[in-house]
């Protein structure tokens, strides 16, 4: 079902502060899990992309990931030039971001954080991201997202080769 109103009242106010018109679809069964939004919605696991907190140094970053990968902490310690990396706990990141993890956007957040997107969801001409709760999402164009993020493209996955050509500039979309 698709409800113009069902996006969290606080990944609205940053909607609307944007001026974008995005259809948000709420389902009756979470879609708290990557897994379970791409059998919900009917796309291939590697569109969704999953919101994940870490801390780095002690700040907050974000790192945007597509479904189907795995953040490598390595990485993101790398292209942020820092001591330590660790995976934010649910108490970071609702204070972070003002959502509860399996509903955090990737934007709109009550926090102004370091956005890290991964190359890979810029395979897709559409992913689907969290609306603010674990009942809905929204589709867009992943280098509008990545951009509406205010975010800065890299490559973060796990196992995956670092590649040498680079459709989208090293400081964002």
């Amino acid at each position: 079902m698709t409800t113009p109103d069902a996006a969290h009242p606080l990944f609205a106010a940053a909607l609307a502060e944007l001026g974008l018109s995005v259809p948000v679809r709420r389902f009756p069964a979470a879609t708290r899990t990557a897994g379970q939004a791409a059998e919900a919605i009917g796309c291939e696991l590697s569109q969704i992309v999953k919101s994940l907190v870490f801390t780095a140094d002690g700040a907050p970053v974000l790192v945007l990931m597509d479904g189907a990968s795995r953040v490598d902490t390595e990485r993101v310690r790398a292209e942020l030039g820092a001591g330590a990396v660790r995976r934010a706990d649910a108490a970071v990141v609702r204070e972070a971001t003002g959502y509860a993890i399996g509903g955090v956007p990737p934007f709109g957040h009550v926090t102004r954080m370091t956005v890290l997107a991964d190359r890979g969801l810029l395979d897709h001409g559409e992913v689907w991201a969290a609306a603010g709760d674990p009942h809905t999402v929204f589709p867009m164009a992943p280098k509008d997202l990545v951009g509406h993020a205010r975010g800065r493209v890299a490559d973060v996955a796990e196992g995956r080769d670092v590649r040498e050509e680079r459709g989208v500039g090293e400081q964002g979309v």
